[in-house]
């Protein structure tokens, strides 16, 4: 079986025939329409970032595989609040709620270390240290501290 895979990086819920996608599937004689319909359908979700898919084409029988990456974890935090960069100097640039926070660590659960999602949901909080976001008015050190300590465990089941 001849397998040829095809890494490109699509807008969420945006991906068309032109490049990269089409220019690159052209050659292997999928129906390069299926291919866009199925990557804009399985990334609507992450409209309005950039997503890695992974198109791996079985090259006899014209049928193909769509795997979706994620964006990185900060991409999906500054979404959630709508912020357009991060600070790097330590001030707050934005603020997450606890459910937004949980709802990221969900997205990103599969491409995390974590085993659970308290461990998962910390790892997200890391991320939010690094671009300056608190948790409900929280820095994001402190509410680490606070997870650590069984405060949330009730809302992290």
């Amino acid at each position: 079986m001849a397998e040829q895979t095809v890494d490109v990086l699509v807008d969420g819920g945006k991906a068309s025939g032109g490049p990269p996608l089409g220019p690159a599937l052209g050659p292997t004689g999928v129906n390069v329409g299926d291919v866009v319909n199925r990557i804009n359908e399985k990334t609507k979700d992450f409209e309005g970032m950039k997503v890695p898919v992974k198109v791996v084409i079985n090259l006899d029988t014209k049928t193909f595989d769509i795997e979706i990456g994620t964006p990185p974890t900060s991409a999906l935090i500054k979404k959630e609040i709508g912020l357009e960069k991060g600070t790097q100097d330590g001030s707050i640039a934005g603020d997450l709620t606890f459910e937004q926070l949980v709802k990221v660590a969900n997205m990103k659960k599969d491409a995390l270390l974590a085993n659970d999602l308290k461990s998962a949901v910390k790892e997200v909080v890391g991320t939010c240290v690094s671009i300056g976001v608190s948790i409900e008015g929280v820095k994001p050190k402190d509410l680490f501290a606070e997870i650590e300590s069984g405060k949330y465990d009730d809302k992290l089941v």
